[in-house]
This record gives structure tokens, C-alpha cells and sequence, in this order.
């Protein structure tokens, strides 16, 4: 009896793979090492939205493999006060080696700021790194927009490292609100409020005016460039296309877990 049930597994498991050929096996799939923490609810949007997108994909419960490293926020926020970037890199390098070492294939910074530090963790890895902007820089190539809004963490939109990543690699401007008072309080509401699942009214609505800002200066779309603001601001909520780094990130994770063709560039960096 067991050796006819496990025949009968077997065989429908091959049609499945007959009629699915893009999807591989579920112990060939890559296994995808997570840095999270950075905040622990954005980590969380990243965890279901990888867990469900595999499931839909192979139409029952395989879940893709994933290894999770939770990083302490509250280091790293302290870290940034600090202005100790070079501190942050190590946290990351850390984390990523210990991925690598315990089986990852592949990393996702569950964050955008983090990316700030991405060549120099890059460079002490022989494996990928998943960037943020690589994926949202094919979505907003596809839309065939070329000027964009970015909101996100004060270092986010301060110091340009995404901006500057989708200017080079994908010919997209990007502008940010110029007051610095204005990118302090987006700041404020990211790292009091957002990061601790605290989702207020009016600072929904002083965000989608920072929005409505970049619209009339120009932004053909806005960019929510901090993996906080997608669980306040919705499509719904905006005139322009919005481009949800969380979700973008998700779905480049996913194709790359999956082995798909035509998901973004994953680019190893130049050494300076």
C-alpha cells in the first residue's frame, strides 16, 4: 500500500512538472538569506509576501527555503546617529558571511537604507546581493517613467544612494522635498511611529502632501523608498504611479528564488 501511494506521489508530481516547466523542483529552488530587523514589521511584509507568492506559484503549501537573520534596530539605528557607517557595514558583512555560511545563495536587505552600505558588504561576498533599486528601477523603466519622486529615511533621501542608483543604471532622475525640515519630520514618522506598528491619521496625511509636493515639481511617479511607508500609502491614496520598494524587492526575490529569466541585473560591485 505505501509503495503504490508513493507512486502515485511520484507520478503527479511529475505531471505537475510537466505542466509547470518553469518552475523547478522544490529542492532545487535557491535558498534566499534575509537581513532583517531594520524594522521588524517591514521584515515581516518580506517573509509573507515571499511565503505566499511561492505557494500561489506551485498551488499548495512548498514554501520557499529562506534564512533569516534579525538584526538588533535599535543598534543600527544608534549606529546611524553616530554617523558610524563603516559600523553598519560590519553588522551587515556579519550577518550576510553567517547566511552564506549556513547555506544562502543569494541576500535581501530587507530595507533600503541598509543599501547605503552595499559595496562593502558586496565586496567580502561571493554571492549576490538582491539590490532594492535594481528592482525598482526595471519596474519604473517598464512604466516609462522618467522623473521620479523618493521619500524615505532621512539618509535615504540626504545622501542619494538609491537615487544615484537608478540615475546610472536605469537613466531615471529622481527629486526628494527639498526642506530639510520636511525630510527630518518623514524621517521622524518612519523611525517613532511606523517602526513600532503605530499608524496615525494625520501623519498619513502629511505624508500624501510630501507626495502631492513632488507631484507638482515634476514627479511622473513616486518612489516609497523606505520599506515603512507602503504600510500607510497605498495606490489608492495617490494620483501617480507608486512604486512599493517592499513589495518590488519581494517579487525580484521570489523570480531569483525561483530561477526565472528577465528578473533585474544582479550586479556584483566594482572595487574602488
Amino acid at each position: 500500500m505505501r509503495s503504490a501511494l508513493l507512486l502515485f506521489v511520484f507520478c503527479t508530481s511529475q505531471v505537475l512538472y510537466a505542466q509547470s516547466p518553469q518552475l523547478p523542483r522544490p529542492s532545487d529552488m535557491k535558498v534566499l538569506g534575509l537581513i532583517g530587523g531594520t524594522s521588524w514589521y517591514s521584515t515581516a511584509e518580506y517573509y509573507e509576501y515571499l511565503n505566499r507568492a511561492v505557494n500561489d506559484a506551485y498551488r499548495n503549501n512548498t514554501n520557499p527555503p529562506l534564512i533569516l537573520i534579525n538584526l538588533n534596530g535599535q543598534r543600527v539605528h544608534d549606529l546611524q546617529a553616530a554617523n558610524d557607517w563603516k559600523g553598519i557595514a560590519a553588522l551587515y558583512t556579519q550577518a550576510a558571511i553567517q547566511l552564506r555560511r549556513t547555506g544562502a545563495q543569494g541576500i535581501v536587505f530587507c530595507a533600503n537604507t541598509p543599501h547605503k552600505v552595499y559595496a562593502e558588504v558586496a565586496r567580502n561576498l561571493d554571492i549576490p546581493i538582491l539590490h532594492i533599486a535594481d528592482a525598482t528601477g526595471t519596474a519604473i523603466k517598464k512604466a516609462g517613467l522618467k522623473k521620479v519622486g523618493l521619500i524615505g529615511t532621512l539618509y535615504t533621501m540626504r545622501d542619494g544612494f538609491i537615487g544615484e542608483w537608478l540615475k546610472d543604471h536605469y537613466g531615471v532622475e529622481t527629486i526628494v522635498p527639498s526642506s530639510a525640515a520636511t525630510q527630518h519630520e518623514l524621517h521622524r514618522i518612519i523611525q517613532e511611529e511606523l517602526e513600532f506598528g503605530v499608524f496615525k491619521p494625520e501623519s498619513k496625511t502629511y505624508v500624501l502632501q510630501q507626495i502631492e509636493e513632488l507631484r507638482k515639481g515634476g514627479a511622473e511617479g513616486i518612489v516609497l523608498a523606505c520599506t515603512e511607508f507602503p504600510l500607510i500609502i497605498r495606490q489608492e491614496d495617490v494620483s501617480i504611479p507608486v512604486f512599493d520598494t517592499t513589495l518590488l524587492h519581494s517579487q525580484m526575490a521570489v523570480d531569483w528564488i525561483l530561477g526565472k529569466p528577465g528578473i533585474a541585473q544582479v550586479r556584483r560591485p566594482v572595487a574602488k
